[in-house]
């Protein structure tokens, strides 16, 4: 079921569109990763459905009617959360709970519940001044989650965190999205193929690629070799740029990677080369373009 649509969004600041007239829907029970460099737009997409700015131009349709005020319906998490640091991890997820118009007892059981779910229990009493960067962003989920919403949106949710941070609330997103459809934003690919069911990359405010992660993979996969040189090996490298069904040469020192459209005919002719040449290899390996490869070719179009 689609849950949410926007329909040729646009947000303009004076002469620019930080935003020009996107196009995307999001399945009910899917997890959504929004990709882009920085100043893509993706947190002003997320602001706008969030309901924190209003679209120049455009509509947002929720369950396929128009939406006047979706904060009843969706959770949200900044990409710096901001709490009362005076506060304990309860009462702050106390006080969401009444600003989300739960009454106090229904506020108090769903802050316990969630404290206990995100690993919180045990500080739940100690001021949030005390919390650690992965405490305070799985502090965030909870108060993004107080009344179970029916989407959650989350912005850049790990790119502050160290690697033990970062782990803990890609552990949480995990378990979440077996409940709640996700929308999140982020910059760290290997965490969009981890977790994510569908991807949207955005370039220059456009949406440039969209769909499932296992579709757009498959539509947009290419064959690669990834060879390693105990030395130099420019001038060969550059000379076969020329063959047929060689698509593109990356080198990086030593190594290269060669995006091949055609693996059987590439690695048996590259491979005589290398031979005839003696150039000294220490790894040559057969490998597929990544999410990063694919990421990589959209922002340099």
């Amino acid at each position: 079921m689609e849950l949410l649509k926007a329909s040729d969004l646009v947000k303009g600041y004076g002469n620019t569109n930080a935003v020009n007239g996107i196009n995307f829907h999001i399945e009910e029970g899917r997890c959504v990763s929004l990709l882009g460099p920085n100043g893509a737009g993706k947190t002003t997409t997320l602001k706008m459905l969030s309901g924190l700015l209003e679209p120049t131009s455009g509509s947002i349709d929720f369950k396929g009617e128009k939406a006047k005020d979706l904060r009843p319906f969706i959770g949200y998490l900044p990409q710096y959360p901001a709490f009362y640091n005076w506060m304990s991890g309860k009462e702050f997820l106390v006080f969401a709970g009444q600003l989300a118009k739960l009454n106090r007892k229904e506020a108090e059981k769903r802050s316990e519940e969630l404290l206990e779910r995100m690993g919180l229990a045990n500080a739940k009493k100690r001021k949030i001044r005390g919390y650690s960067g992965g405490m305070k962003q799985r502090l965030g989920l909870a108060q993004a989650l107080i009344h179970r919403p029916e989407l959650l949106i989350l912005d850049e949710p790990v790119s502050a965190l160290d690697p033990l941070g970062r782990r803990e609330v890609l552990d949480m997103m995990r378990e979440i999205k077996k409940e709640t459809t996700i929308l999140f934003s982020t910059h760290v690919l290997h965490d969009a193929e981890e977790i994510s069911d569908s991807i949207l990359i955005m370039h220059a405010g456009e949406i440039a690629i969209s769909g499932s992660l296992r579709s757009v993979m498959e539509e947009y996969r290419q064959p690669i070799l990834q060879i390693e040189f105990e030395a130099p090996a420019a001038d060969w490298l550059k000379s076969i740029a020329s063959y047929s069904f060689v698509s593109e040469v990356n080198i990086q020192g030593n190594k290269t990677s060669i995006v091949l459209k055609d693996m059987v005919n590439g690695k048996q002719t590259l491979l005589k080369d290398i031979v005839e040449r003696k150039l000294p290899v220490r790894k040559f390996e057969i490998s597929q373009t990544t999410l990063e490869d694919l990421f990589m070719r959209v922002v340099k179009s």
